[in-house]
């Protein structure tokens, strides 16, 4: 796995780094070695937040913790990681043995165990609606007039279909497809 680490308005020790490394080299039998881990760590107002965002392929994992140390807020990323992945295991376990995520998720045997009973995801409604041309403004525009947390749309820039969705802060993201 490759590493990415940033820090936003602070300074990184290189104690903390390789606490990085050794939290999250727990996971790396789990991923291919074409995984990609960035670890951005920004300060606010004596506030820390640790965000996660390990990708593999298509399969993208992200936490995000804020404590007042980051060392703390790490160890909550990797729990909320750890949670993640013991709930898609069944999912994982095409890639590798079933036998290696167990020990690493020995004190949460319940919780796998309950994860492994395989999930049905069942469509309980489809709701279709025209699709129009609109700038990323006007998409959030109308997302708010909605109310909704996300809006689907034709962007008139890119020709592309488009989601913006709201994120915590007030601020909102922009999901554009690649091929």
């Amino acid at each position: 796995m490759k590493y990415n680490i940033v820090g936003r308005k602070v300074n990184l020790r290189d104690n903390f780094k390789e606490r990085v490394y050794k939290k999250l080299g727990k996971f790396e039998k789990i991923y291919s070695e074409d995984a990609e881990a960035t670890v951005t760590v920004t300060l606010e107002k004596n506030r820390q937040t640790v965000e996660v965002t390990i990708r593999d392929g298509v399969m993208v994992y992200r936490a995000e913790s804020t404590a007042l140390e980051m060392n703390d807020a790490l160890d909550a990323v990797v729990d909320i990681l750890g949670g993640q992945i013991r709930k898609n295991k069944t999912k994982l376990s095409k890639k590798i043995k079933a036998e290696s995520l167990e020990q690493y998720f020995l004190e949460d045997a319940g919780a796998a165990e309950e994860a492994m009973r395989d999930e049905e995801y069942d469509v309980v409604r489809t709701k279709t609606f025209t699709v129009k041309p609109l700038s990323v403004e006007e998409a959030i525009l109308q997302m708010n007039l909605i109310g909704h947390e996300f809006f689907m749309f034709l962007n008139s820039a890119t020709s592309k279909i488009n989601v913006v969705y709201k994120r915590k802060g007030n601020t909102y993201g922009l999901l554009e497809p690649e091929f």
